[in-house]
């Protein structure tokens, strides 16, 4: 059936509804550059004057990268989910366990964006209701206190006078890693409920369906770029604006703190942790091809829709931290509320030149851009766990849709497992940055997958018509960056939480039951009929020749090899 065909037909029930073109998912998308927010102070503290280089060097292998994903999208046009589902169909013949591996790897490294957007934009709401106290009111209720005579230090007489905040702060309890020492600890505080709140708002508009959800994130969508775009050339124009900023050009010789390192191995080790979280933002515009199904016309809407997501991004994830890195300097992003994200909105007033208003406004738009990539996180996860349910990969439940084309299983699937990662996250700084750190891991997985899947696919189903081909240059760049990206993980992991890069990859595994449980049990060892009718498959027993030969295993293995190697050599000691 073609491209033509299938945008003239109706909605088919139980189905997800074609009912945008390009500009509705690249207005779904336009949440992405929020990402930047998640993660600026905690890569400028830890790799110090070289930040923004991390971030456009970042950026500009996720632009390259995109190509691939396009073309192998604009195979599939009867599919939604996302670059894992159109790289699975590759993996398939060469291992029933290794293609839902990419899919399931896509989806934990979106979702946790849901409870860490969450937890920043909680952290905002609690700073507009109760503000910090000034310096003047804690020292006078340690002087209240010690003429009760009772003693109290400077933290706890900032609990005292921050009531709200620490309403809630005793009800937690922690949980035990496996084979670990580590312990995480959920904590049910004023921060989880309020993020519960966002997170269930962003459900209530999925709900209405794609259209509706294109609509909302097209008039936030575009205040919150314009915000960023001020952001990134203002400071330009008013003099907030210093060069010096970016002097000694070396990473820092131990993160958060201002001591210039040098270009040796521990000095590598920080940029490599650098792009490796980067990563997890400059990479993610790649969910506008989440919505091929969705397309009045995927033949055109895919490549549209992916390609100018990324030229978005690759002038406010360049611009923006170069801005902001000019107007702060090392010591500056080294501040405490930089790092862990309090304080980057009132950055962001100043370096516009604003007083009180204007960081008020920024806040407000900060909490906005947040919701935007919460919303948009929602809409990507959930439907690539839709499509992985529907080609039998996950759980049946996952495929279920309600009657506005939403994929609600997934989407209340998404909902539970963020309420958990959201109590982590609302615990501390160091909580965050190790979900961040475990979801990356699948998200480096799943890069590696997908960017081999693209000539994996050119060799196996070069006869099947591209509405879009990447050019096979740029396709074997995209094939080295997979192997450049495996170094980052393996080196960088650790960096963020020592724990990281063993957790997620135990994450990854986990599909292993997942998909057992469902093709062998739930389907008796049979895939759908239609799992691959895009690639002109009707019997899903026959795959056809594995042209690709023994490549692909190669390809693992030596991927492998790259994370436990580069794990080796790069360390800090």
């Amino acid at each position: 059936m073609s491209a033509e065909t299938i945008s003239m037909s109706g909605p088919v029930k139980g189905e997800l509804v074609r009912s945008i073109d390009w500009r509705g998912a690249f207005w779904v998308a336009s949440g992405v550059p929020a990402l930047v927010l998640f993660s600026i102070g905690g890569i400028a503290g830890t790799v110090g004057n070289i930040a923004f280089a991390i971030w456009a060097v970042s950026m500009l292998m996720g632009f390259v990268q995109s190509f691939t994903y396009a073309e192998i999208a604009g195979l599939f046009p009867n599919k939604s989910g996302g670059a894992s589902v159109y790289g699975a169909a590759a993996w398939l013949k060469y291992g029933k366990f290794i293609a839902p591996l990419s899919v399931w790897c896509n989806w934990y490294a979106w979702t946790p964006v849901l409870s860490l957007g969450s937890v920043i934009a909680a952290g905002y709401i609690l700073g507009i209701v109760e503000q910090a106290p000034a310096a003047e009111a804690i020292a006078a209720k340690i002087a209240e206190a010690a003429a009760a005579g009772t003693t109290m230090d400077e933290a706890a007489a900032t609990a005292a006078l921050m009531p709200i905040h620490n309403a809630l702060n005793d009800l937690f309890f922690g949980i035990q890693i496996p084979f670990t020492e580590a312990v995480v600890t959920l904590s049910f505080n004023t921060t989880f409920f309020i993020g519960a709140v966002l997170m269930l708002i962003a459900f209530a508009i999925q709900h209405r369906g794609i259209l509706g959800t294109a609509k909302v994130q097209t008039v936030v969508g575009l205040v919150i770029v314009i915000t960023l775009f001020v952001v990134g050339v203002v400071p330009f124009l008013n003099g907030n604006f210093n060069s010096d900023n970016f002097s000694p050009f070396v990473p820092l010789a131990v993160p958060y703190a201002p001591e210039a390192g040098s270009w040796n191995v521990a000095g590598w080790t920080l940029v490599l942790a650098g792009m490796f979280i980067a990563a997890w933002s400059t990479y993610g515009f790649e969910t506008a091809i989440c919505y091929t199904s969705e397309f009045k016309n995927p033949g055109t809407d895919t490549f549209k829709a992916i390609f100018y997501s990324g030229l978005l991004c690759l002038v406010l994830f360049i611009l923006v931290p170069i801005t902001f890195q000019g107007y702060l300097g090392l010591n500056g992003m080294l501040e405490t509320g930089i790092v862990d994200g309090s304080g980057v909105a009132n950055a962001m007033a100043m370096m516009v030149g604003g007083g009180a208003v204007v960081n008020k406004i920024f806040v407000i738009l900060m909490i906005a851009s947040l919701l935007l990539i919460i919303i948009t996180a929602m809409a990507g996860s959930s439907r690539t766990l839709y499509q992985g349910s529907v080609d039998g990969w996950l759980p049946k439940f996952l495929g279920h849709v309600n009657h506005n084309g939403a994929p609600t299983g997934a989407m209340w699937t998404d909902l539970g497992v963020n309420l958990v990662l959201l109590a982590i996250a609302a615990t501390d700084a160091t909580s965050y940055f190790f979900i961040l750190a475990v979801s990356n891991c699948g998200y480096i997985i799943f890069n590696f997958l997908n960017l081999n899947s693209g000539w994996i696919h050119r060799i196996d189903n070069g006869h099947i018509k591209r509405p879009y081909k990447a050019p096979t240059v740029v396709l074997a760049i995209g094939t080295l960056l997979a192997f450049v990206n495996a170094v980052f993980m393996g080196a960088g992991a650790k960096i963020w939480n020592p724990y990281a890069l063993w957790c997620g990859i135990g994450f990854a595994a986990v599909i292993i039951p997942v998909f057992w449980f469902r093709h062998y049990v739930t389907d008796k060892g049979k895939f759908p009929h239609r799992m691959l009718e895009d690639l002109g498959i009707r019997d899903i027993g026959h795959l056809g020749e594995k042209k690709a030969g023994v490549l692909p295993y190669l390809t693992l293995g030596a991927g492998v090899i790259v994370v436990l190697v580069s794990n080796a050599i790069f360390t800090l000691e």
